[in-house]
């Protein structure tokens, strides 16, 4: 946390690293309930040891929610207190819910809680961001990607050490606290009344009178012209629903049919790993934008088509010889999603018109969780399929 708090004292970019901040713990806590958590509480066992019910079902029960609000979140004012408000009781709720749960319904109520928090909270905080210098994106997606180690990491640290995984998502009920100090008492506040526009451009922006702009420069004003407006935005969204569908088939529908049995590592143990070096990935391509951009993120999707194709056949034939190889592979994994996020919400930064840079931040939101949806849909039946195939000779 130290480390978190330096940050705000570096202006101007106070603001940069406090939008980091709130998002870092609003990631968090969806971290904890959907990726780490959710082979804890998964049931059944077959000839593999693999469970029929799969965190793809989990990952729906978590994307689902987010995907819906997030759908209809840019149709709406900006209203960021109300937002957050909701996003902070959603989150406790959420927790609540995670941590007391006896029976599969309430667990996934609870994850459908934070689903909607994490949902609403990205899609706000990056409309948001653009009122802000462009630098907030690399900041934001430093903290997404920071968010899914401190989730995952602290998870399978606390569990290690011997906490139950209820008191583990009881101690982390102080996210929520954490997000709405950062919001209410750190940040200064902008005025999201008039169009967004970037601090870099301040000064020229007060002199714009929209009315004189080409057409497609200016403020959408109603449902049709935003409704009209979204084909445009298929460019940065097709790309990166590509790359989320293929990574998160691996990690909800794969990971868990890659084990090494006899080694100094649980098979619930390796899964939380898995997760955790995956993160660690995610948050260092996350963090890079400012040093390298990529614009072409169809290529990220490519290799992330390699990357299913191997775990697929590592799944089926458990082929590699070590698990040193399948921690490089996930890393990688990794990187390619960071990359693929960081570099789409870049280019809608710096290349749409400030005075619809918010609305397409909005709707290009839904990209990831149009992904990771399809990815749950695609990762249930794959999963059983290979559990029903014979044991492989390593476990033999």
């Amino acid at each position: 946390m130290p480390l978190i708090s330096l940050r705000f004292i570096q202006p101007p970019s106070s603001q940069h690293s406090l939008c980091c901040f709130i998002r870092f713990w609003q990631n968090a806590y969806s971290a904890l309930n959907t990726t780490a958590r959710s082979d804890d509480v998964t049931f059944g066992y077959e000839s593999r040891p693999c469970n029929k019910l799969s965190t793809g079902a989990i990952l729906l029960a978590d994307i689902l929610p987010a995907l819906a609000v997030k759908s209809i979140a840019s149709f709406f004012p900006l209203a960021k207190h109300i937002r957050v408000s909701l996003c902070v009781c959603a989150a406790a709720a959420g927790f609540l819910l995670t941590a007391f749960a006896t029976t599969q319904w309430v667990l996934f109520l609870g994850v459908i809680a934070t689903s909607f928090s994490s949902g609403l909270g990205e899609a706000t905080f990056l409309a948001y961001a653009t009122y802000f210098n462009k630098n907030v994106i690399s900041t934001w997606s430093s903290g997404t990607g920071g968010a899914g180690i401190a989730g995952s990491l602290s998870y399978t640290g606390l569990t290690e050490l011997g906490l139950t995984p209820k008191t583990t998502i009881l101690i982390m009920l102080v996210v929520p606290a954490l997000e709405a100090a950062a919001f209410w008492v750190l940040l200064r506040h902008k005025d999201t009344d008039k169009p967004a526009v970037m601090a870099d451009d301040k000064e020229k922006a007060e002199e714009i009178d929209y009315s004189t702009l080409p057409e497609e420069e200016r403020p959408l004003e109603n449902w049709n012209q935003k409704l009209r407006y979204i084909p445009s935005l298929f460019i940065f969204m097709i790309p990166l629903i590509l790359v989320y569908l293929l990574e998160y088939f691996i990690n909800q529908g794969l990971f868990e049919l890659v084990y090494f049995p006899g080694i100094w590592l649980s098979q619930s143990a390796q899964y939380r790993w898995y997760q955790v070096i995956y993160q660690i990935g995610v948050f260092i391509s996350r963090s890079s934008v400012n040093l390298v951009q990529f614009r072409h993120v169809w290529i990220m999707a490519v290799f992330q088509f390699i990357n299913v194709v191997y775990f697929t056949f590592e799944a089926v034939y458990f082929f590699t010889p070590s698990i040193w190889i399948i921690f490089v592979l996930i890393l990688w994994e990794g990187l390619l999603g960071g990359g693929g996020y960081v570099n789409t919400f870049y280019r809608l930064q710096t290349e749409v018109p400030a005075a619809r840079r918010e609305y397409a931040m909005m709707v290009t939101s839904i990209s990831d969780s149009v992904g990771i949806a399809l990815a749950g849909i695609a990762a249930i039946p794959s999963h059983n399929a290979i559990c029903d195939l014979p044991v492989p000779d390593r476990l033999l």
